[in-house]
């Protein structure tokens, strides 16, 4: 008996697999990388040597308001480490600048003082301006362009008005904008509600090149690019986490030449084939990623294309939180997952509900797979009214799983869904 631990909320979940149904154990090679340096050598080697742009203190010099953009408490950014040397990088140029961290929120939830004391501790909160992004305060935003989906592309006025912005972040496979990271930062993380909603809308996500680990001809990273550059986003620091979230590697300077040296690592660690089984089991990478059900679809994705034309999907999330939006509980729990696409394949991209992409990808993989929930937090009853089948651990999922494919099933375990680019044939 084989026994995989499997991250889940702050700890981890036990999973115990006999060996002869145990196909693989899918892991990232991120999360055996030894990098050179330590976290913070790492980053500051990235700033000494940025890609394509000046060091930041040289940008930062004669410059009176610097917006400096930073990711939510959905996301494991290490600011408390990374924003210090920011800060101290930007004042080294111009020591007077009036500074603003912004919070990239999306659609999200406001981000609380306190999770942002637990993100950037106290002397950051007490001393810095931090503004945390509201995608439905209006007149917050202002309109900058088209964008070549024709969406319209209202960005918060702090980005806007500023004589300087940069942007912080994570660089990791993305299940519909190919990576995360650089330019995500600004759309969807400091556009208004209607932005956002036209770059998710149901045609976007449906689009063959709208997944994991594509960025050429995707149409959602097209319009994210063009947003971050027509508000001038003149630098950016990105890393890349391994299984701890310790920091393993970074990239510094223009936003999409240091992204993409950082998506070119990310490929080299991250990417492998998929390999079918019966059942896959995967999680959303423990806490922040699995603190509510929107969320999920991350890992799920990944565990799909691994899960042959119609194995089981067993995730792992805690849903501490719950469901993560109202729209999204709403959408998900409609109907029928064809109902459900039925509905929302109806709606204009122009009138795109929040949150409807992610009941959209969930109805696509729903139409082929079982899914499981494992979750000790969210209601069981509202699990099944989202069309998934409950459980509260991972060996009472696999059972279930077994009761749908037979004992014999093969198993593929990805304990970190989020980490792993698997890419069929």
């Amino acid at each position: 008996m084989k026994t995989i631990k499997i991250p889940y909320y702050t700890s981890s979940l036990e999973l115990h697999v006999d060996e002869a149904n145990l196909k693989a154990v899918v892991t990232a090679k991120m999360h055996q990388y030894k990098p050179p340096m330590g976290e913070a050598e790492l980053v500051r080697d990235a700033l000494a040597h940025p890609v394509g742009t000046p060091p930041l203190c040289e940008l930062a010099r004669g410059k009176k308001k610097i917006t400096l953009v930073t990711s939510d408490h959905t996301r494991a950014v290490p600011s408390k480490l990374t924003l210090p040397i920011l800060l101290a990088e930007l004042r080294k140029g111009s020591p007077d600048a009036e500074i603003t961290i912004l919070i990239a929120t999306g659609l999200h939830r406001p981000t609380t003082e306190e999770e942002q004391r637990r993100m950037f501790g106290d002397t950051i909160v007490d001393q810095e301006r931090i503004v945390v992004n509201n995608a439905f305060k209006d007149e917050d935003f202002v309109k900058v362009c088209d964008l070549p989906s024709g969406a319209e592309f209202f960005c918060n006025r702090e980005a806007v008005d500023c004589d300087l912005l940069l942007c912080e972040g994570v660089i990791e496979p993305h299940f519909f904008a190919g990576f995360s990271g650089g330019r995500k930062s600004i759309l969807p993380g400091i556009c208004n509600a209607a932005t956002v909603n036209e770059n998710h809308s149901y045609k976007a996500i449906a689009d063959i090149h709208s997944t994991t680990g594509v960025l050429e001809g995707n149409p959602i990273h097209t319009d994210m690019i063009c947003a971050a550059r027509a508000v001038n986003t003149q630098f950016i620091l990105n890393v890349a986490l391994d299984g701890e979230k310790k920091v393993v590697a970074a990239w510094a300077g223009d936003l999409e030449g240091a992204h993409a040296a950082g998506v070119q690592f990310i490929r080299e660690q991250s990417q492998c084939p998929s390999i079918e089984g019966d059942i896959v089991v995967t999680s959303n990478g423990g806490y922040p990623l699995d603190q509510n059900l929107y969320q999920s679809p991350k890992a799920v994705a990944t565990a799909e294309a691994c899960a042959g034309e119609d194995g089981v999907i067993i995730m792992c999330c805690s849903c501490c939180e719950g469901m993560g939006g109202t729209n999204f509980e709403r959408l998900i729990t409609l109907g029928s997952v064809d109902e459900i696409d039925a509905y929302l394949s109806k709606i204009p991209p122009k009138e795109t509900i929040s949150e409807q992409w992610c009941p959209q990808i969930y109805s696509r993989i729903l139409k082929k797979h079982k899914v499981i929930l494992v979750t000790t937090y969210l209601d069981h009853e509202l699990v099944r009214r989202a069309n998934m089948i409950p459980a509260s651990s991972p060996d009472e999922a696999l059972e279930i799983a077994y009761g749908i494919k037979g004992r014999d099933a093969s198993v593929v375990v990805i304990p970190d869904g989020v980490s792993v680019l698997a890419v069929k044939g």
